[in-house]
């Protein structure tokens, strides 16, 4: 039996490519240098998945931004807008990615979204009328050619028509189906071209599959490749899917002349059902994910060897990853700080990889590996952890009236308007300032020891200091204190949460250099005392305006951590709001008016399938939130904010989760949502972002104008809030100190006129 991995950890294993991105973008990099990095550890990953054991290795899943993004520039999937600024093909790309501003234009960069049911972020593909879509790019076959030349013959992988053509924005009359004919035709190019390499797999990812199809959409699919498959030639053709199963489209998928299907046995429910109830082709290689490509834990060698018994009456296996490991950290190697004890239940990408090569040994000769599945076995038998009764008493002891805030939204209106005074079109920000290289330093050497805690809270007061005043002087409603004190909105939270460990290397990968360090949630979790208060209650000494407390929601730290998988989400994202609900009243009694609980990750483990998200996930989650702040003054305003994914179908659950005030990120999807929060009468008050920080760009004063009386044309003014679109902790000091003085003059504006 073979083994297989969907693709694997890009950044490198201490994120080398992040770090030479960023010196290309400040220009201490050249472009020749940047491309040399990116081929050394192309080449170095190729040779470790090789050294490993893995048969199938996949190429073309390295990427310097994003996989979409550079299938799209393949594909000539490129904006007029962005051609115009007559750049160099890697400037071109990271215009696309992170906007321009320069002597050869200005453009914003496009839309970027969550990647299915991810934290990973994908740019979504921008197609006009008159866009031509064909192949122009070489990156595909230059990889493929690379690792020829280091003899290793790799799978190259590209996500598929069917897929990449359902993720883009159409600005026009046109639609996917309109360019599927051009589609078909680059992609049999993209064999061709393969096949006269001496390429003998090729990878098509079709994640879109494993989503609610209509009969017409599995129709499409269908039709696209009954005519692209005949064009294949000598190359064998993969149909990759994963993050579900693919129910609506199964016996169309058996039907069509791919050489391999792969399917996901981790997330798919109903994947071996489907197996079971309709069979599966003797002529198909079934390329099985059975080792979790998105959580850390070990793999459960029993349940799986069980899993591969049943699938090898089916015919040829393969062991492959459910998933690519982009979205897991790379290594365990780094991670001294860990106990042994402890890090024998993980497994990183490269641990996963052995993991693979484990179940191929045992599959082969089960006599000889039987120790390596004793010990395997003896892990899942053993007690873990001793259960806090406390936490456990908390939960079971919950009813409903402790989901529920009173008085109503409108009446909270009424009082929290008259208490805390703001303007109409009331300006704030999102949070985080821009965290310097100062303030990096500052955090490094406390946690090293190089100076003492007084120290290290001085250097912060300091900074929060400048931060308010720089907020009063530009005339901001709602301060913030700026979180310096903060690595990471979840990972922060969690360092003060009893049940968590921390690493110290193990980076993911969240969109093109931004990477996170996910904590893990070891036991029960519970708050011993106080987070963010200290900070938070300085801040407001230093002004008469409105301090807002800075708090990441329940369901976003359980999201952004790698979760428990020996109890339910439910139970563990009710426990951390218990812990979050302590702060929120510790916050209030300290003379906080106004706290915001960031839900930014609200959507992310959303059932891809819409007849499962209340049953599975919203009927816990949105209470959860309202568990958090259920107990407060009804003068206390309670904010929380959302970005990078959609939530227009979701509206009305967000609506309930009874905040007063939900800023959204708006402006990389045109303010999109504007129309479904008008649609279903949103109730809550709101801040669509009015300008992208995730690009280094400063949009004027006229630009945000604008953006507000778009925004004002579909919301009541009364209801509508100013603010960025995301924190700001990214970006650098003068252009997020340009952007928001142009906020505020935008808002007074505008508020002058209405």
């Amino acid at each position: 039996m073979k083994t297989s991995i969907i693709g694997f950890p890009r950044v490198g294993e201490l994120r080398e490519l992040k770090f030479a991105t960023e010196k290309y973008f400040r220009k201490e990099l050249s472009t020749e240098e940047l491309e040399k990095k990116g081929k050394e550890l192309r080449n170095k990953h190729w040779q470790l998945l090789v050294d490993q054991g893995i048969d199938f290795i996949p190429s073309g899943d390295f990427s310097f931004f994003d996989t979409t993004l550079d299938a799209a520039v393949l594909l000539n999937i490129v904006p007029k807008k962005y051609q115009a600024l007559q750049l160099s093909p890697l400037e071109t790309y990271f215009a696309l990615a992170r906007g321009y501003q320069g002597a050869s234009g200005d453009v914003t960069a496009l839309a970027m979204k969550k990647w299915f049911n991810t934290n990973y972020h994908y740019m979504v593909p921008e197609i006009d009328d008159d866009t031509e879509l064909r192949l122009v790019g070489d990156t595909l076959f230059t990889a493929f050619n690379e690792a020829k030349e280091a003899g290793i013959n790799t799978r190259p992988t590209i996500i598929g028509p069917f897929t990449l053509l359902k993720l883009a924005t159409y600005h026009g009359t046109k639609r996917a189906v309109d360019f599927y004919e051009d589609a078909i035709d680059a992609y049999a190019q993209i064999f061709n071209r393969l096949a006269k390499s001496g390429c003998q797999w090729l990878q098509i990812d079709e994640p879109a599959l494993v989503l609610d199809l209509s009969t017409a959409e599995v129709q499409q699919f269908k039709t696209i490749y009954q005519k692209l498959l005949a064009k294949k030639g000598t190359v064998k053709v993969l149909v990759q899917t994963y993050f579900g199963d693919v129910r609506d489209a199964y016996q169309e998928l058996i039907d069509l002349p791919f050489d391999g299907l792969g399917l996901d046995f981790v997330e798919g429910r109903k994947t071996l059902n489907l197996l079971e109830k309709y069979g599966f082709p003797e002529d198909k290689t079934l390329f099985a994910g059975i080792v979790n490509g998105k959580n850390i834990w070990k793999n459960n060698y029993k349940e799986t060897l069980a899993l591969l018994e049943k699938l090898q009456s089916f015919g040829e296996v393969v062991l492959n990853t459910s998933c690519s490991l982009l979205h897991v950290p790379f290594t365990l190697a780094n991670e001294t700080g860990l106990s042994k004890t402890v890090t024998d239940y993980f497994a990183f990408a490269v641990e996963k990889l052995a993991e693979l090569n484990d179940l191929k040994q045992i599959i082969a000769n089960k006599q000889s590996n039987q120790a390596l599945l004793n010990t395997n076995i003896a892990l899942f038998t053993q007690e873990r952890f001793a259960k806090n009764e406390q936490v456990a008493q908390q939960v079971n002891a919950l009813t409903e009236q402790d989901f529920v805030r009173l008085p109503s939204l409108t009446d909270r209106a009424v009082v929290q308007k008259d208490k805390l005074k703001l303007p109409i079109l009331p300006t704030t920000t999102i949070g985080s300032f821009p965290q310097t290289k100062e303030v990096k330093q500052n955090r490094a050497k406390f946690k090293k020891g190089e100076i003492t805690e007084t120290q290290y809270t001085d250097f912060n007061k300091a900074k929060i200091a400048e931060c308010v005043a720089f907020q009063e002087e530009i005339g901001l409603d709602v301060l913030v204190h700026g979180e310096f004190e903060r690595n990471d909105m979840v990972e922060y939270f969690g360092e003060s949460l009893d049940g968590y460990l921390f690493t110290e290397k193990a980076w993911v990968q969240s969109y093109g250099t931004r990477c996170v360090k996910p904590p893990i949630i070891w036991g029960d979790v519970s708050r011993s005392n106080p987070i963010t208060v200290a900070y938070s209650k300085y801040a407001q000494t230093l002004t008469d305006k409105p301090m807002k407390g800075m708090l990441t929601g329940p369901v976003t730290i359980l999201n952004w951590s790698f979760p428990r998988e020996d109890i339910s989400l439910r139970e563990a994202t009710l426990q951390l709001a218990l812990a979050i609900q302590e702060e929120v009243l510790d916050l209030e009694e300290n003379g906080i008016e106004i706290i915001q609980i960031d839900e930014a990750a609200l959507r992310e483990k959303l059932p891809l399938r819409q007849s499962d998200w209340h049953s599975e996930y919203l009927d816990w989650a949105i209470p959860a939130f309202r568990l958090v702040h259920s107990k407060v003054k009804p003068t206390t305003q309670i904010h929380t904010h959302m970005c990078y994914s959609e939530f227009a179908d979701i509206i009305q659950d967000i609506d309930n989760m009874d905040a007063d005030v939900i800023s959204f990120e708006a402006s990389r999807s045109n303010l999109t949502i504007l129309d479904a929060l008008k649609a279903i009468d949103f109730q809550t008050q709101v801040g669509p972002g009015v300008y992208d920080i995730h690009s280094p760009r400063v949009p004027s004063v006229g630009e945000i104008e604008t953006t507000i009386h778009n925004i004002l044309s579909k919301l009541a003014v009364e209801k509508v809030w100013i603010n960025p679109d995301c924190g700001l902790k990214t970006r650098g000091v003068p252009e997020t100190e340009a952007s928001l003085k142009n906020l505020v003059l935008a808002a007074k504006k505008v508020r002058g006129g209405v």
